[in-house]
């Protein structure tokens, strides 16, 4: 789920530019390493316990989608193992769900139409070929907080 720590870390120390670069010049002209360890301890401490928050929603929303396709009846096995590959990536095109799925492209075309018409995927390309689709609550879970905000002007 999340594989770059170092990338939320970044965000903070982006988010927090000004207080960590007074803090390099405190270490550079008075030696003073507790002020910058503690506001770079905050972050990960910060960090952390966002990354603890994204998986619990993660996978209350993994539950809560397989559930409802569950109650589908008898397409629900092939559109679980499309599911179950759109939690490894959120956005698939159609052979890369065959590959994954080991599903023929009618029984994944299938499929995934059920989990378009459920509202958890969406066809993004808008063509009839090379589709991609993309877990829409999944992706925008792990997107929440990424953007910084935009100065005045930009």
């Amino acid at each position: 789920m999340l594989r770059d720590p170092l990338l939320y870390l970044s965000l903070y120390l982006k988010e927090r530019r000004q207080e960590y670069y007074r803090l390099l010049d405190l270490i550079r002209r008075e030696g003073d390493w507790e002020e910058w360890l503690s506001f770079m301890l905050e972050g990960i401490r910060m960090t952390a316990e966002g990354a603890v928050d994204t998986a619990q929603r993660l996978a209350t929303v993994f539950r809560d989608d397989r559930t409802r396709i569950e109650t589908k009846g008898r397409r629900a096995g092939s559109a679980l193992r499309v599911h179950e590959a759109l939690k490894a990536r959120p956005i698939l095109s159609m052979t890369e769900i065959c590959r994954m799925t080991g599903l023929s492209f009618p029984a994944a075309s299938s499929a995934m139409e059920l989990l378009v018409d459920l509202t958890l995927t969406r066809e993004l390309t808008g063509k009839r070929r090379n589709r991609l689709f993309v877990y829409d609550q999944y992706l925008g879970i792990l997107n929440e907080g990424t953007a910084l905000p935009q100065s005045p002007g930009s």
